[in-house]
């Protein structure tokens, strides 16, 4: 006896004596079945558990409805209004969405690719985990092979044939120096994320230029990481603790600047003693009073972007999309 949960059309029919073809249709064109038929087959489906294999059926249609989301890590705030953009515009147009988080790993991410196109998604969107100029996945090839849509978002793989939507990196580090150089700051820590990574190049290209039209003395102190919480927090605390104190820090994203704030109130300081400035915005700060001047990006418009220009590529395999770019808004 099967465990319920697996029946298949197979046993359906023999159950009530019929082809596999009639079942399949009333199961997949109900319409041209007869009434009676259909009842008769739909009450024993519900008895047997029968549970469609969608798998198969897109398959045979070579139209799966799947799009499949690929994010270096959904702990990142940055992501929530991203992955709901994408999957209430995905749902509005009838495509389920499979959700890939591949927590900074490139075995993971080259596994989730492998998974996505063994289900013959419509379509992928992709947050790369690196980058850098010299990180060129395997899958790389697999998925130009594949034929199948591709838009990247927030960071750019290199070389990569696909199109994607970004932040403008270096304005953004642009206007959050100034910021802080308006405000009086000249000794300023930037923490940033990997040495080798091209938002951390832009970012500190912008950073640099706006010092460069400061007419005062300034200090500037870079700490390279990662873009989470826990190496910004350690960083940053062995640098206060080495009786290092800055007027103001300045963390490269959200992850960071949390770990930044943790750092400073672990060695017994708060915000008045140094300024704090972020880009992206500190989710709920301002609710327990603690806002943090930031470069706000509208990422729900980016998810949206990115949504739309890759229903638009599965519709009209001859649209070409050019890369967009998100510019950022200061917000005090």
């Amino acid at each position: 006896m099967k465990k319920p949960g697996k029946a298949t059309i197979t046993d359906i029919a023999r159950r009530v004596n019929m082809t596999t073809v009639t079942v399949s249709r009333a199961l997949n064109q109900p319409e041209k079945v007869k009434k009676e038929t259909l009842g008769r087959i739909l009450e024993v489906a519900r008895e047997l558990n029968y549970v469609p294999n969608a798998f198969a059926r897109n398959l045979k249609s070579r139209e799966s409805h799947l799009i499949g989301l690929i994010t270096a890590s959904i702990d990142n705030p940055f992501y929530g209004e991203i992955i709901k953009a994408i999957s209430r515009e995905a749902k509005k147009k009838d495509y389920s969405l499979l959700l890939f988080d591949t927590d900074g790993s490139p075995e993971l991410e080259e596994r989730a690719v492998d998974t996505l196109l063994s289900y013959q998604v419509s379509g992928i969107i992709l947050s790369v985990v690196s980058d850098d100029d010299d990180y060129c996945p395997a899958y790389l090839s697999k998925l130009e092979l594949a034929r199948i849509p591709v838009i990247q978002i927030d960071r750019k793989l290199a070389g990569a044939p696909f199109p994607g939507i970004y932040l403008e990196n270096c304005d953004s580090g642009y206007q959050g120096m100034h910021t802080l150089l308006r405000q009086g700051h000249r000794r300023i820590l930037v923490v940033a994320g990997p040495k080798t990574s091209n938002i951390t190049i832009s970012r500190l290209v912008g950073i640099r230029s706006a010092l460069d039209e400061c007419p005062e003395p300034t200090q500037l102190d870079v700490l390279y990481g990662d873009y989470t919480q826990t190496p910004a927090r350690e960083a940053v605390n062995a640098y206060l603790a080495s009786n290092k104190h800055p007027d103001a820090i300045f963390g490269l994203n959200i992850l960071i600047t949390l770990g930044c704030l943790e750092a400073i109130r672990q060695q017994g300081l708060n915000r008045s003693d140094i300024g704090l400035f972020s880009i992206d915005q500190i989710p709920y700060a301002d609710i327990f009073g603690e806002p943090i001047p930031c470069i706000s990006h509208n990422t729900y418009q980016l998810g949206l972007t990115a949504i739309n220009m890759l229903l638009r590529k599965i519709d009209d395999p001859e649209y070409f999309p050019n890369d967009e770019i998100i510019q950022g808004e200061l917000k005090l």
